[in-house]
């Protein structure tokens, strides 16, 4: 649920459910607003889940839960997965070390399984699991025009630098953690933590003090980092091995063992998985697209494009599926993300929508090149 209700409905908000939590889709001008993003810089809700691991313990329980090495020292952060027996993603996760406790950012709708999963694998070990989420509110602050922002509000020490890192400072009577981003939306970015107490006024300075900022939901959001190449939880990386989406910023093959890292290094040493994420222009679309004001019309473009799980056709052969389209807030065009086999060649493509062939060609990722590249741009052992 959000804890910013007030301000999100001055600005015409229209709601969604992600993952069993109410969020902002759009304010009424989505495509417009991406742009905004794109040129200069916007702030989001974000909808997450927040666990709290505390106890000496601590650090070595998660480490060894998850794929990435959890760090030990205060003010530092990793991207992780928490993966199956089979290698297949359950959750992606943010961990950070906040002195006593690590806090655990994740996917809303897997915070209550993650955190039973945890609690019922403590036996001797001094660790306490808490789900924490309602005691705080997150924002994303995105655009090559981020750091201004953020050093235009924020009370005590500069912006931090290293991606995953943060610190602890004040914007006008509110404490806020600020957390340098690993650039999910191809551009410079932060999330800023508070007291949930503390959400609105944080929000709205977020949005109109300093440096104005464009605010923005999830359907920009999903659009933004389609074209920063960014793999999401709910499109690509649940169930999927992370070697596939070329996940190698989650991945540490030095640290000791974890549940399915077995899978994820015996597919690493083959040299290639047996599907890849790759990047599409939806050519054949281009037109209906154009006759669309996604402004006028958010939902418009929801009728012509593929949806999750459409096929992906080499000449007459399917080859993969797309796992989500959109239209390109920088370039106006329909795009996809797409999973196809690893060795099929990308020739003729075509993707089938409503039953009907569309033409299709390949594109590098990113689609775009922003202020910034995402931690998650897919890498793969060849490359």
């Amino acid at each position: 649920m959000t804890l910013v209700s007030g301000t999100h409905g001055a600005h015409g908000a229209v709601y969604r459910d992600r993952g069993g939590r109410r969020v902002v889709d759009h304010y009424g001008k989505p495509e417009r607003v991406g742009k905004a993003v794109r040129n200069v810089v916007g702030t989001i809700e974000m909808g997450y889940g927040v666990l709290a691991v505390t106890g000496e313990d601590r650090v070595e329980f998660v480490d060894n839960a998850v794929s990435n090495r959890v760090p030990s020292e205060d003010g530092q952060g990793v991207y992780a997965l928490l993966l199956d027996p089979q290698g297949a993603i359950e959750t992606d996760m943010y961990v950070y070390n906040a002195a006593e406790r690590l806090l655990v950012f994740l996917p809303p709708e897997r915070t209550e399984a993650v955190a039973e999963d945890w609690a019922s694998k403590v036996f001797i070990q001094d660790v306490e699991i808490e789900d924490v989420s309602s005691d705080f509110g997150v924002f994303g602050v995105h655009g090559p025009k981020s750091t201004e922002k953020v050093a235009s509000v924020l009370g005590g020490p500069g912006a931090p630098e290293a991606p995953l890192s943060f610190v602890r400072g004040s914007m006008v009577d509110a404490g806020v953690t600020v957390i340098a981003s690993d650039a999910p939306l191809g551009e410079e970015g932060y999330e800023v933590v508070c007291a949930a107490d503390d959400a609105e006024q944080v929000f709205d300075t977020l949005i109109n003090r300093g440096l104005n900022a464009a605010p923005f939901g999830y359907r920009t959001w999903d659009a933004l980092s389609l074209e920063a190449g960014t793999p999401l939880f709910e499109y690509e990386l649940a169930g999927t091995v992370p070697n596939v989406l070329g996940l190698r910023n989650a991945l540490d093959f030095e640290k000791g063992c974890y549940v399915g890292q077995e899978v994820v290094s015996r597919v690493e040493n083959r040299g290639r998985p047996s599907r890849r994420l790759v990047g599409l222009e939806l050519t054949g679309l281009a037109d209906a697209v154009a006759e669309i004001d996604g402004d006028a019309d958010p939902e418009g473009y929801d009728e012509i494009l593929p949806t999750p799980g459409a096929a992906v056709f080499a000449g007459d052969e399917a080859i993969g599926e797309v796992t989500r389209a959109a239209v390109g807030p920088a370039s106006g065009d329909p795009i996809a993300l797409a999973l196809v086999r690893f060795d099929a060649a990308l020739d003729g493509l075509s993707v089938r929508v409503d039953g009907d062939e569309t033409a299709a060609i390949p594109a590098d990722l990113p689609f775009v090149d922003g202020s910034a590249r995402s931690g998650r741009l897919p890498t793969y052992p060849e490359e």
